[in-house]
């Protein structure tokens, strides 16, 4: 037997309000992937492309700390250049007081003034080689957390850093040396003596005062001068080489970020063309659903009597 089928106006009523609800949910839905750009607000919604969005998700955190590292290990780089070009100048204003200190016209008094503005520099070089990175480190110490350089009580100045300068993590097994320790520059042979750029300006200066040829001791200093010189404009050639190493790092990173973005976009992002006019469509339909069920509303049967 087969049962007679009952319409009642209250099972309209709630078919009525379950399709318009579900419409505006869509429409509420498509209002939110045009106002964020995205597509997928629940991983339910599309469980391959939200697996795929985590995915890249996961590289983009990742990569910002590679991006972090490569532009913390350029902008140590860049103030090392900038100290090595601060060192250079004082060892060529250096030089240049020497080159005065050897003629035969300079007096005992002006070699000493020349004396005591070496002495000048010598500090000036201190401060330079013991200059800071963003993380507080000593530029030239390698991995110590002091100053890479240090003054003793009897005024002799010596190297407190590492040996090791230390490398910077950059992703995908790219490692860079964080820079260069204060002996790569400061060290060099003087006519087969290996000293330092501070060993060797106090036993200068202490010439130019009471050496019994002060003329000649300066002459003699040149050829160490060049020397040092020459040690501080290779390290400058050394971090160079490694700036434009960063630049083509940093390069591809922002390659591979945009790369990502557009993967992001493709999988993940809203065509707000179409979504639109879905919007649109949906929209359309729902005011019409609308309308039907306040007609459908007012309906009676009285009003057929």
């Amino acid at each position: 037997m087969t049962l007679p089928t009952i319409n009642s106006s209250s099972a309209f009523f709630r078919r009525s309000l379950t399709d318009m609800t579900s419409l505006r949910g869509q429409a509420e839905q498509l209002q939110q992937s045009i106002g964020t750009g995205t597509r997928i607000a629940r991983s339910s919604d599309d469980p391959v492309a939200a697996a795929q969005l985590r995915g890249l998700g996961r590289a983009d955190r990742l990569a910002s700390i590679d991006s972090a590292n490569t532009a913390r290990a350029a902008d140590e780089l860049s103030r090392g250049g900038d100290a090595l070009s601060d060192i250079a100048g004082e060892l060529i204003r250096i030089r240049e007081l020497t080159l005065l200190a050897s003629s035969e016209a300079t007096g005992a008094q002006q070699r000493s003034v020349i004396a005591d503005e070496i002495d000048q520099l010598q500090q000036s070089l201190l401060a330079a080689v013991n200059t800071r990175g963003l993380s507080g480190g000593a530029l030239f110490g390698g991995e110590t957390d002091g100053p890479a350089y240090r003054e003793n009580g009897r005024g002799v100045i010596f190297y407190d850093g590492t040996a090791q300068a230390g490398e910077f993590d950059l992703g995908d097994d790219i490692a860079i040396p964080r820079g260069i320790t204060g002996p790569t520059f400061t060290n060099f042979d003087d006519n087969g003596t290996q000293t330092n750029v501070f060993a060797f300006l106090t036993d200068l200066s202490a010439a130019l005062r009471s050496s019994a040829d002060p003329a000649a001791a300066a002459t003699g200093a040149l050829a160490g001068l060049d020397e040092a010189l020459g040690q501080v404009n290779r390290s400058q050639t050394v971090l160079g080489a490694r700036a434009a190493w960063i630049e083509i790092i940093q390069t591809r990173q922002d390659q591979l970020s945009e790369s990502r973005s557009r993967a992001s976009a493709d999988v993940g992002g809203t065509d707000l063309t179409s979504a639109i006019a879905e919007l649109q469509q949906t929209l359309t339909v729902l005011e019409a659903s609308q309308a039907s069920f306040v007609r459908m509303q007012n309906l009676s049967l009285f009003d057929a009597i």
